[in-house]
């Protein structure tokens, strides 16, 4: 067993994290959502979701069973909606083709939606004691570091190269504790920003910190132009309630709710007569615009408001839907159409 490992798994009983809820139960099932919650979002951001999604499906068959809007609306906010239509999706897959029971290695645990080769492998070692690496943001930063390795953690060979040490380094024995313990240290100590070598237990065989180069790796992404893109909304209010629309299953903010958008160069009046047979009578309000950072672009939201003095007749599209303003907790709404609506409550 590697000494980097052995010294790692030593710290990792004193130093690590081991009081974060689903360390408390190392039920598949609580593994399982922890770690897709994880993905690219923070611990601390994750623990209140994971927390009532508990509450609500408190196992897998819960959420197999539960509607899809349902899930949505509880993961709304935390943002990457493809993860909760997923983890929808693995849920009745095992449910269906397994049983009820998740399958116990990470060949088997890759073949569900949202599960990829780290995801997998976490899960199979925390909860079933498999020889397997793990390779996520935190690990990347902690090898690339310690070990000097050059080029953007994100390019094809550099990643490979990155598996492949990774899996020289998981040890014969604490195998269920030295996954925890690399991506503790990634996260508490071997940070983006100010890492604290001082405090860091393989400071001594770290190259990154021999040579004064922990800002300079890992290698950062070769920077590109951010995409800007614009969109124009409508906010239909009649008696304390506005006008939604759920999106299409596949694309952004796929199955939530969001507010009908107009087409390029389309105004408030022409919409609401093409898709609502609504004539305007007084001129829209242009709102405050809403800013909203994608991972690939910016998206800049102009919202148009209307008043109707009283709810319209039924809408013939089966997709849109009247919702009270103090009822938005029931629906999952992206988050800058949430932070919007509730601005206007």
């Amino acid at each position: 067993m590697s000494e980097f490992a052995v010294t790692l798994v030593e710290w990792q009983a004193s130093h690590g994290r081991n009081d974060l809820p689903w360390q408390q139960n190392r039920e598949p099932y609580h593994v399982w959502l922890s770690e897709i919650m994880l993905q690219q979002t923070q611990v601390d951001t994750v623990i209140p979701y994971y927390q009532r999604f508990l509450q609500r499906f408190p196992d897998v068959a819960a959420l197999a069973t539960a509607p899809l809007d349902d899930v949505l609306a509880l993961w709304s906010g935390l943002g990457y909606y493809a993860r909760a239509r997923n983890l929808h999706r693995a849920a009745q897959m095992v449910m269906d083709e397994y049983g009820g029971v998740f399958p116990a290695t990470a060949a088997e645990l890759i073949k569900l939606p949202g599960i990829g080769r780290s995801t997998a492998a976490a899960i199979a070692s925390f909860c079933y004691g498999e020889r397997v690496a793990i390779l996520d943001g935190n690990v990347k930063r902690v090898l690339a570091r310690h070990f000097g390795i050059e080029g953007f953690p994100g390019e094809r060979a550099i990643e490979q190269d990155m598996w492949a040490l990774a899996e020289t380094l998981v040890p014969e024995r604490g195998v269920e504790i030295y996954p925890q313990a690399i991506m503790d240290l990634g996260a508490t100590l071997c940070t983006r920003s100010k890492p604290l070598c001082l405090h860091c237990p393989v400071t001594t065989s770290c190259v990154a910190r021999r040579e004064g180069r922990q800002s300079e790796l890992p290698t950062p992404k070769p920077r590109k132009a951010v995409p800007q893109r614009e969109s124009a909304m409508l906010v239909l209010r009649a008696q304390n309630h506005v006008l939604l629309e759920q999106r299409p299953a596949s694309g952004i903010w796929g199955g939530l709710f969001s507010l009908p958008e107009m087409e390029e160069g389309e105004d408030a009046a022409n919409l609401m007569q093409r898709r609502f047979g609504l004539s305007l009578k007084t001129s829209a309000s242009a709102l405050p615009p809403v800013r909203h950072v994608f991972t690939h672009f910016v998206l800049t939201i102009q919202p148009w408001q209307v008043d109707l003095k009283k709810l319209p007749a039924a809408l013939n599209e089966p997709q849109l839907c009247w919702i009270d303003l103090d009822a938005l907790d029931k629906v999952g709404l992206p988050a800058p159409v949430r932070r919007l609506l509730q601005s206007l409550e």
